[in-house]
Order: structure tokens, then C-alpha cells, then sequence
């Protein structure tokens, strides 16, 4: 069903990836602090005859743009603006960043607020969520669930409008339900957040309006699926499919929040225990044809295709044989990008390739970005070592989820750029 197109080595373990909306950016976030952007060839790109072929030709180049230090510690989370015209970043620095995703060049930047009043520790967060074009969405180690008001150029308003605290336990998903067909501007205006072993439904502006029981396992990642699986005559109903770290696929219909509906037993052991986590989860696009799927990251490194129809595992592939996945994107052309470890993968449908071409061995190459930049003038940007870059500062949520025996991290000789003027 899929077939590896490439491999793309990282210099420090991946903590999390996103894709642009309509361009071929892939953006990491590492356990280094460091943020890069790669440019991935594209089928558009076959027609032409320079470095930029399409990677499916097997004559590729994925170039990386531009790659900062851009926090102390590690980068946590990032996440898209709705247009894809400015990226934001989270490390456990807890200082939240706006950047030119092209350039990297930080455009705006804000400091978490205190974890409690009494308290002068601020908040660390776990995972961003842009809702709309002027709403961003994070949530924290605590529990706690900050809202900020984007600018018109989508910079960060310091101060956040709302504080909730659905959880107990370190926020570990936010999704988003589909809005409603009343909906004049098109955006959600709820969302479904996971933390240790509970889900939330929280609205924009009345708030906390559900909370789960407690599921007794570990609540890790989370996508919706907008129709077709709901209950019968609710076919329309959105379901959400939720991933545990006892191995366990949960599905919950939308408006039923107290407890999960069916289960689905992707990698589970002998008992919860025993199972392998769920990590990342991703609806498979509709464009695709391949009905109700979802693809699934688990802690062995394996990567699951659900039949969420069935309720069974269809498809199994490896992303690592040691790391675990932690992230998994579909791009603008339904390409499936898996991330672990200190590896990217890319993926697509077998067959997407050009079939009359003589079969040859792939030729993906990386090339690092233009490093004559220079600093511009004023620019509080650093790329200096401060100390760092270890693997020492995993963070807590990576630390819950990879309860893996024994777990080692080979050496890669992956691409270390510095790009100076990107803070």
C-alpha cells in the first residue's frame, strides 16, 4: 500500500514535526533545541532536469532551508498558522515563538506565565494547536490549557485570554471537532484534549463542557474522523479515535464523552502493561480512496494501517527497528511523513512512481542550505553551543511514553547546519 521513498538522517532524536498546509516544508523540532526546515522534491518537480526532481524518480534532493538553535533545551511542539503563512514553536525553555517559516526569522516571542499564582516557575508546554487564524491553543506539562489571541500578522499576544486546567497530568493531544453547519466562519470552535488517562471537550468560550471518566491507561494521541463512522442513523456523527499507551485504538462518538465506545487492539501484550504505545496517530485523506483508515505510530517503530470500518489492523511497516514513532504528517500531496528516533521517513502509494521508468537504486541526496546568511544587524538570534544540545533534557511527556527495555540510540552522522540570524 505504501512504499519508502526516502530516509532523512537528523542531527539529535526528533520530538516533532509538521508540514506545511501547501508548500513541500517539513519543519523538526529536536531534542537539541534546534528547528530546521527541509524542502521535500515534488511530483510538480519532474518535469524539470535540475536537483530538484521528483523524489518518486528516485533522483531527489531534499534541500534543508534553514536550521537554528532556536531554544535552550528542547523543542516541544510546533504547529502551523491556518494559513500556513507563520509557524510557532514551544520548548522547554517555555518560551513560545513566531517565525517566517521560508526564512526561520523570529517575527515575535512570549514567556509562559507561572505554573501557579503563588508560584514564580513558569509553565512548561507539551503541544501547540493553531484553532483558527486568531486563536492559538497550548497546553502544558500541568494539565493547564492556555488560549492567545493572534495579531493580524499573526503575532503573539503575551498575555493569554483564558486559562483552563481540564487535565491533571501533561496535555498529550488537542483536536479539533468539526464546527457545526451553523458555523459562519468555518473554524472549530471546540476542541478534545487527552492528558494521562482522561479526555476533555473544551469550547471556545463556555469552556470546560466534558470530561471523561477515568480510562485507566494512558490517553496519547488523537484524530477525528468528521463522517461515516458514527452510530446507525448518526452516520454523520464525528467519531474521535484516541491511541493508549497499553496498545488499544478507543473510539468515542461526539457527544458521548463519559466513557470510549469500542476498542480496537492494535499492539497490545498480555496486559496493559505488556502493550506498545500508541504515540502518533493520523487520519488517512479522504483523497486517497482508501476508505475510514487510520495510520498509527507505535513504540516498537512499527507503523500500523487501521481499518476503522473493520476494527482491525490492516497493513504493518517499519519505521525503526529500535526508536519508537513520534509523529506522523500526511503533506499537501498525500504523501505520508513518519518521524522517529533521529530518522524521517517519506512514504507514498505503491505504484505513484513513474512505471515506465528503468528501475534503479534511489538516489535521495540532502543538501544543506546556503550558509553564506549573514546576521542581520540587531538580530537577538544565537546559534552558539550553550551546553544544551544533550540528550540529558527529555523532556517529561518523552519520558512517559517511551517505556521501551532497554532502549539504545546509535550515532548519525545526520546534517548539523548553523544558519546565524535565526534566534
Amino acid at each position: 500500500m505504501l512504499e519508502n521513498l526516502c530516509t532523512l538522517p537528523l542531527s539529535a532524536d526528533l520530538f516533532t514535526q509538521v508540514v506545511h498546509p501547501s508548500k513541500p516544508l517539513l519543519t523538526v523540532g529536536l531534542s537539541n533545541g534546534r528547528v530546521e526546515t527541509f524542502r521535500i522534491p515534488t511530483n510538480e518537480d519532474s518535469d524539470d532536469e535540475d536537483e530538484n526532481s521528483s523524489i518518486t524518480g528516485g533522483k531527489g534532493v531534499i534541500k534543508s532551508v534553514w536550521s537554528t538553535h532556536r531554544h535552550k533545551g528542547s523543542c516541544r511542539t510546533l504547529t502551523y498558522s491556518s494559513d500556513g503563512e507563520s509557524l510557532y514553536s514551544a520548548g522547554t525553555d517555555s518560551v513560545v515563538k513566531h517565525f517566517s517559516p521560508e526564512t526561520g526569522v523570529v517575527i515575535s516571542k512570549i514567556g509562559l506565565p507561572p505554573v501557579h499564582s503563588t508560584s514564580s516557575q513558569s509553565d512548561t508546554p507539551a503541544i501547540l494547536h493553531t484553532l483558527s487564524p486568531q486563536t492559538l491553543l497550548l497546553g502544558t506539562d500541568s494539565g493547564s490549557l492556555y488560549i492567545f489571541d493572534l495579531r493580524e500578522n499573526g503575532s503573539l499576544n503575551p498575555k493569554p485570554v483564558r486559562k483552563h486546567v481540564p487535565h491533571s497530568d501533561y496535555i498529550s493531544s488537542l483536536t479539533p471537532l468539526p464546527p457545526s453547519s451553523e458555523s459562519t466562519s468555518g473554524f472549530p470552535k471546540q476542541w478534545v484534549s487527552t492528558g494521562g488517562a482522561t479526555l476533555a471537550v473544551t469550547d471556545l468560550r463556555h469552556g470546560i463542557m466534558a470530561t471523561s471518566e477515568d480510562q485507566e491507561d494512558e490517553l496519547l494521541c488523537s484524530t477525528v474522523i468528521p463522517t461515516g463512522l458514527g452510530p446507525k442513523h448518526m452516520r454523520n456523527n464525528a467519531v474521535l479515535a484516541v491511541g493508549t499507551g497499553g496498545g488499544v485504538l478507543t473510539l468515542w462518538d461526539r457527544g458521548a464523552w463519559d466513557d470510549q465506545q469500542e476498542r480496537i487492539y492494535v499492539a497490545p501484550g498480555e496486559t496493559k502493561r505488556d502493550g506498545e504505545s500508541l504515540d502518533a496517530i493520523v487520519r488517512v485523506p479522504d483523497e486517497l480512496g482508501w476508505g475510514k483508515k487510520a495510520v498509527v505510530g507505535v513504540g516498537d517503530g512499527t507503523i500500523k494501517i487501521v481499518d476503522l470500518k473493520r476494527r482491525e489492523v490492516q497493513t504493518t511497516f517499519q519505521h525503526d527497528e529500535v526508536e519508537g514513532v513520534a509523529a506522523l504528517n500526511f503533506d499537501y500531496e498525500n504523501r505520508l511523513i513518519s518521524g522517529g528516533g533521529r530518522t524521517v521517513k517519506v512514504w507514498a502509494e505503491a505504484g505513484s512512481a513513474q512505471d515506465d521508468e528503468v528501475e534503479e537504486e534511489e538516489e535521495v541526496v540532502v543538501v544543506a542550505a546556503d550558509q553564506s546568511v549573514k546576521r542581520p544587524a540587531g538580530s537577538d538570534d544565537s546559534d552558539d553551543d550553550d551546553g544544551s544540545d544533550g540528550d540529558s533534557d527529555r523532556p517529561k511527556r518523552e519520558r512517559k511514553k517511551k517505556r521501551r527495555k532497554g532502549s539504545k540510540k546509535g550515532k548519525h552522522s545526520g546534517p548539523s547546519v548553523s544558519f546565524p540570524g535565526l534566534d
